[in-house]
């Protein structure tokens, strides 16, 4: 298909796509998890540290509280020979140990190794909030302190005293205080309660160097943080890629989808939805240039044979076929769309005119001329097109569609191959309703309706052997109506019965009114709804008997395309006719599908050669292969003991011609029009021939 008929891909929207809306959220939501597990993981850590320090300050405390008698809590007074003792213990304890102060309950110092006091404590002076917590609620109370003032180390204070000791909590922290600074190193500071016999009577303030315990952590954090933050980071990169991956294919599927719900899956070509589309925007351009819009839609005639004949993919392939020459015959602007099944429509923007149009759906029916190779076969088709246009014919997009569906049926019903819009062929227009409602009236009212009678000649006497009676409409106001007008409006609003009946009705009073001698047989054209049901033979019985008239004089005329529709329920009927003594005629033989093993059991003694085989007699590229096709059914219909009556003929070459071909019998302009029934008789002699 042309680069124009390919639908566009519709553009996303301005804000971001999937993919990326996708990868700013998980990357946010990652990294937001990463730092959860990193911050849980540290909290978990420092609460393990801090849980570690606070039974290691336990431990001290109870070790130092041990060596320190009770009295001293209530005096507030700690000897010096206690004191060193004090010292002693904590020399053999955790290397971390800095220190040491005793508290009473009241907040007085008993006992300080460390030398210094932590920030904001000046010495001599406890944590009130922390001292309370250990004394008066007995739980530890610990606290992480960055800065430390230093008096000295080595320096162990005692209430009321100050005695001079190398202390083990200088050593243990290394020199790297030093003496009369302060220090930076982060300290756990915890007070511990003492107790005597379950009795609170002070708190041990413990103080541990934190600095390996806190780099341990850092240490610990970092790893953790790195793992994580790598373990995530690839985690995302999986799911990032499988959410890329997969939106490009669901993209690249939505846009075949797309695709595919504006193109037809057999052929390629645009589909329904695509052509609507196209057409409206066809037709809002042409509202803004002033230029016509033009739809021809095509059917494939009788695409159901082939079908059932050769198979469904056979049929495939012609439909395939029949868009390739399509596609091959239109390009440009034009737009070549299937409809479904056998349906085709070609879209005309920036149309001239309603001849530019017709001209087009020539040419398209000219593709099918030669013929479509089907597997080893060679298959000839053909098809009906109607066309119409915008503004000759609709305002808006689906009128002009509704209008050229009007128009193809009539090319299919009448067998025209092309077929403009006309009002008069559209049943559902305001006009033809109108129409059809005079047409009701027009039953009931004496003398708009009448029956004229068409001449049926000899061909090798020349004399006037027969009638058919042709229906007539005078209407009071628009004149003559043709008869191609309103039979066919009379089939599609179930009226026909009514005309059938008052076509029977007239010719056989009129045959009563004929004197003997000027008597000719009569034929009448039933529908094919009269003539598949058994009343019409009780009907027509009733009226002969009634006007006293003879069945010979009665002959009766259905299409072949009548017969090949529903042959089980009309052959009984013809064949009760025919028992009955009415003879019975096939019209438009040649256009249906009729089989020789069914004509040879058909209760027919007529056939009449439907007038397209006539006309083609008159034309000098097709007369020798129509004068074949007509010898061969005259050989035919006279096997079977038929008589045979070709119709259509208007000059004598082509009676000359059908005398030529054994044809019996022949009618048309060249003899006489259909006229009043005062004008039919007198005319058995010989006519021009």
């Amino acid at each position: 298909m042309p680069p124009s008929a390919v639908p566009a891909t519709p553009r996303a929207g301005r804000g971001l796509s999937l993919t990326r809306r996708f990868a700013l959220i998980s990357l946010t939501g990652t990294a937001v998890l990463g730092v959860a597990l990193v911050a849980a993981t540290s909290q978990a850590l420092d609460d393990q540290a801090l849980a570690h320090d606070v039974a290691t300050a336990e431990a001290v405390a109870g070790w130092t509280t041990s060596v320190v008698p009770l009295d001293a809590y209530g005096t507030g007074l700690l000897d010096p020979d206690a004191a060193g003792e004090v010292t002693a213990v904590i020399d053999q304890v955790d290397p971390r140990l800095l220190g040491v102060r005793l508290w009473t309950a009241d907040g007085t110092l008993l006992l300080d190794t460390t030398g210094g006091t932590a920030t904001g404590a000046p010495i001599g002076f406890a944590d009130t909030a922390r001292l309370d917590a250990a004394v008066l609620r007995g739980v530890p109370a610990p606290e992480v302190l960055t800065q430390v003032e230093v008096l000295g180390v080595g320096h162990t204070a005692v209430a009321g005293t100050s005695v001079a000791a190398t202390s083990a909590a200088g050593a243990g922290a290394g020199g790297a205080t030093p003496p009369g600074g302060v220090s930076t190193d982060p300290v756990m500071d915890v007070y511990v309660p003492v107790t005597y016999s379950g009795q609170l009577v002070g708190a041990a303030e413990v103080m541990l160097d934190h600095t390996p315990t806190a780099a341990t952590q850092a240490t610990a954090v970092r790893t953790l943080g790195l793992v994580a933050g790598g373990g995530l980071l690839l985690l995302w990169l999986v799911l990032y890629r499988t959410v890329h991956t997969a939106s490009d294919r669901l993209q690249r599927s939505a846009m075949d989808n797309a695709r595919m719900a504006l193109l037809d899956a057999l052929t390629g070509l645009p589909n329904r939805r695509m052509l609507l589309d196209r057409l409206d925007r066809a037709v809002a351009a042409a509202r803004l240039d002033r230029h016509g819009v033009g739809i021809l839609l095509l059917d494939i005639d009788r695409f159901k044979d082939i079908n059932d004949s050769l198979g469904h993919d056979r049929g495939d392939e012609l439909l395939v076929q029949v868009a390739e020459r399509l596609m091959d015959t239109f390009r440009g602007r034009d737009l070549v769309a299937r409809l479904g099944g056998d349906e085709f429509a070609v879209l005309l923007p920036g149309l001239a005119s309603v001849a530019d149009a017709e001209r087009l759906a020539h040419r398209a029916r000219a593709v099918f001329t030669a013929p479509f190779r089907l597997g080893e076969m060679n298959v000839h088709v053909a098809t009906s097109i109607g066309v119409a246009a915008l503004p000759e014919h609709a305002d808006d997009a689906s009128d002009l569609m509704r209008k050229a569906d009007v128009a193809m049926y009539t090319a299919k019903q009448h067998r025209l191959g092309v077929a403009v819009y006309d009002l008069a062929d559209d049943d559902s227009s305001p006009a033809r309703l109108v129409l059809q409602a005079e047409l009701h009236r027009a039953l009931t009212r004496p003398g708009e309706l009448s029956m004229h009678y068409q001449p049926k000649i000899d061909l090798v006497t020349g004399a006037t052997v027969g009638l058919e009676a042709l229906m007539r409409w005078q209407h009071p106001t628009r004149g003559a109506v043709e008869p191609s007008t309103f039979i066919p409006l009379a089939e599609q609003s179930g009226l026909i019965d009514d005309l059938t009946q008052f076509a029977l009705r007239t010719v056989t009073r009129q045959l009563s009114r004929w004197a003997s001698d000027e008597r000719l047989p009569v034929a009448v054209n039933l529908s094919g709804h009269a003539v598949a049901s058994t009343e019409i033979v009780d009907t027509i019985t009733r009226l002969l008997l009634e006007h006293d008239v003879g069945p010979e004089w009665l002959e009766v005329e259905i299409t072949e395309t009548v017969l090949v529709t529903d042959p089980g329920r009309v052959v009984p009927v013809l064949q009760r006719l025919v028992d009955a003594g009415i003879r019975v005629a096939i019209d438009d033989f040649g256009i249906g599908s009729t089989s020789i093993s069914q004509l040879r059991d058909l209760p027919v003694e007529t056939l009449k050669i439907d007038r397209l085989f006539i006309e083609d007699l008159r034309t000098d590229a097709d007369a020798r292969r129509a004068a074949s096709v007509v010898k061969a059914m005259v050989d035919l219909a006279h096997s079977f003991g038929m008589q045979v009556i070709a119709e259509g003929v208007e000059d004598g070459r082509t009676a000359a011609t059908l005398l030529s071909l054994d044809v019996d019998q022949a009618q048309g302009f060249w003899y006489s029009h259909a006229v009043p029934a005062a004008e039919a008789v007198g005319q058995r002699g010989p006519v021009r021939t």
